[in-house]
């Protein structure tokens, strides 16, 4: 079974009942992503995601890989980890994605929501503009002026009056048009932003990271649904950093770093044993770090060394 969509794990569940089938099933990510609930996880109001171990039954067994070729005569399939597997039947279910709706703009300005990838780079947009409002007012302000959804709807998601979501979804509108102008910020208060951040990163200062971090920091992190990352944004400093040291213990090993800048914001390559862990995108404002966004999705990494925007100095 090729695919850990709804298709190839309902098929799978299915097969996996049959007395002496034995079933494998090869997905890219170590999770289900519940694709009908992207849209939510874009507001922050569920996961969509599970584990492989909620939704498949125990005959079937999980290969966390990506196919790279079938051969039919053969009857194997090549996995990019290096390994083969051999099948008597194979079932081909590796799901859609979205389509080009030929609308003039729609390619260079819409954000997508049809896989995880397109969720992640969704939210993290968003959320960058969006930090200073509350969770339902962030919500509301998402699902009316993003997704276009009916007030009747949006009331039944965030359990109010259809009035009320409206309301909500003025003061939310109001908010975000009246948000308080950003001050230039000076390379320098950037570089020495940066500097604090890396030194106190390098030598486990949690004290002198949360000197540097503004009170309102987001974090927003991408791990491709290959990598652990943070499913929601963190906000605010002591969020952050415990997550972010939990993160560095979890990881283990020597953690370093090197300046480099990412679409022309400052950033860190961050390495663990010498291996590229993660790029990390700073936003900095009156000399704290009012965003950062981290990036260990591997298919992205790849491109660290090669890509012209992320360039070290």
């Amino acid at each position: 079974m090729i695919g850990g969509g709804y298709g190839g794990v309902t098929a799978a569940n299915s097969l996996a009942r049959r007395d002496g089938v034995s079933v494998t099933l090869v997905n890219p990510r170590p999770h289900f992503v519940s694709r009908i609930r992207l849209h939510q996880l874009v507001t922050g109001s569920d996961d969509a995601v599970e584990g492989f171990g909620e939704v498949l039954g125990g005959n079937v067994r999980l290969v966390v890989d990506t196919a790279t070729r079938i051969d039919a005569a053969a009857r194997q399939v090549s996995l990019a980890g290096g390994g083969t597997l051999s099948y008597d039947y194979l079932v081909y279910a590796v799901g859609s994605g979205a389509a080009d709706p030929g609308v003039p703009g729609a390619a260079e300005f819409a954000h997508w929501v049809s896989d995880l990838e397109g969720r992640n780079d969704c939210g993290r947009r968003l959320m960058f503009i969006l930090e200073t409002l509350s969770p339902t007012e962030r919500a509301v302000f998402v699902l009316r002026e993003v997704f276009d959804i009916g007030y009747d709807d949006i009331a039944a998601a965030i359990d109010k009056s259809p009035a009320a979501a409206r309301q909500i979804s003025y003061r939310a509108r109001r908010h975000v048009d009246a948000r308080r102008p950003r001050t230039s910020v000076s390379p320098e208060e950037t570089r020495a932003a940066l500097s604090s951040f890396q030194s106190a990163l390098e030598t486990g200062n949690l004290q002198g990271l949360l000197d540097v971090l503004a009170p309102d920091v987001v974090f927003v992190s991408d791990g491709g649904g290959l990598k652990l990352a943070a499913l929601r944004p963190v906000v605010g400093a002591d969020k952050v950093l415990r997550y972010m040291a939990g993160s560095v213990d979890k990881a283990g090993g020597t953690f370093t770093s090197e300046r480099t800048t990412v679409n022309g914001n400052p950033g860190l390559i961050l390495r663990v044993d010498g291996v590229i862990d993660g790029v990390l995108a700073f936003r900095v404002e009156n000399a704290r770090v009012t965003g950062l966004y981290y990036v260990r999705n591997p298919e992205k990494l790849t491109r660290v060394e090669s890509e012209t925007p992320l360039t070290s100095r």
